[in-house]
């Protein structure tokens, strides 16, 4: 199926544009912290959002927008099939990072390259706003952090106070 990925403007952002979204994954193993070392750990849960983190995530989106930064969607068959976000607030020592706030690709497209472009995408992004590094706060399942490793990404050189939630694993990506 043949994706085409263009940036949104804040009006195309509706909570209408991701009916057809599915945010599912089963998660099996995450990464966790123990005593300064990361560890994988069996968990068993499923990741999935209701109707109320639809309106939430579209909030934050169209804040995105408004605010400078970048949302770009990936669409198969004009549906929304995978999607990416990058703040324009810069931060670090340094004002190195900007962060890529988000990064999904619906359940039935992965593995097809999808998150990848989207990534190249956000990596654009960040560069036209003057960023170093992207810096992100990404959930610690397996298969997600696969993801990210095989990007070039490594753990973050400093983490953001305010980002580093203490499940989540804090990353890096020169641009």
């Amino acid at each position: 199926m043949e994706t085409s990925i263009q940036l949104l403007s804040e009006p195309q952002i509706t909570k209408e544009l991701f009916q057809y979204f599915n945010r599912r994954q089963e998660v099996t193993k995450c990464w966790r912290r123990e005593q300064g070392i990361w560890v994988l750990k069996d968990v068993d849960f499923v990741e999935d959002w209701n109707e109320s983190q639809y309106e939430f995530l579209v909030k934050c989106l169209k804040n995105t927008v408004n605010t400078g930064g970048m949302v770009a969607g990936a669409f198969a068959e004009e549906k929304l099939v995978g999607f990416a976000s990058v703040e324009s607030r810069h931060f670090g020592s340094k004002g190195q990072y900007v962060q890529l706030s988000c990064i999904h690709v619906s359940c039935e497209q992965r593995g097809q390259g999808l998150g990848k472009k989207l990534f190249q995408c956000a990596s654009y992004g960040a560069k036209k706003l003057g960023a170093e590094k992207l810096y992100i706060s990404a959930h610690p399942a397996q298969e997600t952090q696969a993801f990210y490793h095989a990007l070039g990404c490594v753990e973050a050189g400093e983490y953001d106070g305010e980002l580093a939630d203490l499940n989540d694993c804090q990353l890096e990506y020169a641009l």
